[in-house]
């Protein structure tokens, strides 16, 4: 799963501070996985998702797209 192109849009820097602060790391790191949006990376875990959805108001389909690439492997 990714984060979807609509949830990196309706980010704001206020809450990629509070996403910093959720996964424990630099703004500078939040920005750097944002425009990696790497399919399975940390901003599709259950403490990002539960920061994007509280701040943009998407729910989780809104916020993830595609397939985990665990289940496509099983």
């Amino acid at each position: 799963m990714q984060i979807s192109k609509k949830a990196i849009k309706k980010l704001t820097p206020a809450s990629m501070l509070k996403l910093a602060l959720a996964l424990n790391c630099s703004e500078q790191w939040i920005k750097r996985l944002v425009k990696a949006n790497k399919p399975n990376g940390p901003l599709t875990t259950y403490s990002a998702v539960s920061v994007i959805r509280e701040n943009t108001g998407l729910t989780d389909n809104e916020i993830l797209i595609g397939e985990s690439v665990n289940a496509a492997q099983n």
